[in-house]
């Protein structure tokens, strides 16, 4: 059983990017988002659908399997809600990854920094691009920023 912990983070400034390792681009959709949420997505030349439970605490039951790109491309006519695309930074700091995304089209202008943990009790030392926690905050959910894009937001 595959279980995630993570932490999710507003950045302060682009002072991550000169330690990013390594980028990608992605394009993801949502097939089923009440209760579980069944995701395809893009990752550059690689394919993923993933299954993840509901939020308990930071932790989360999550499942993620290789699909072809073929299937993948077929899998997004069947989402009900545009798409989200994103360029992911990894950013290695004290022995994590920060995973740091820059949001595209109606989601341009925001970018999340995650990191996954170990425990909900992990340590995690933060670098001072870290700006406030939003790990709790629904909104900085990507099944959410496919209904209400960051755009959107200062026109409630």
């Amino acid at each position: 059983m595959g279980v995630e912990i993570e932490r999710k983070f507003l950045t302060k400034n682009d002072n991550w990017r000169h330690s990013a390792t390594s980028s990608c681009r992605m394009k993801q959709g949502y097939l089923n988002e009440i209760g579980n949420t069944i995701r395809i997505r893009l990752a550059g030349d690689r394919a993923f659908l993933t299954i993840k439970g509901k939020t308990k605490g930071i932790s989360r039951l999550e499942f993620e399997y290789e699909v072809p790109v073929s299937d993948a491309e077929q899998l997004f006519t069947l989402c009900q809600t545009p798409s989200v695309e994103k360029i992911r930074h990894k950013v290695p700091f004290e022995g994590h990854i920060f995973e740091v995304d820059e949001f595209l089209g109606q989601n341009e202008g925001l970018t999340v920094a995650e990191v996954e943990l170990n425990s909900e009790n992990e340590d995690v030392s933060l670098p001072e691009w870290i700006g406030e926690d939003v790990t709790a905050d629904k909104r900085y959910r990507n099944t959410h920023l496919a209904k209400k894009p960051f755009k959107q937001w200062d026109k409630e």
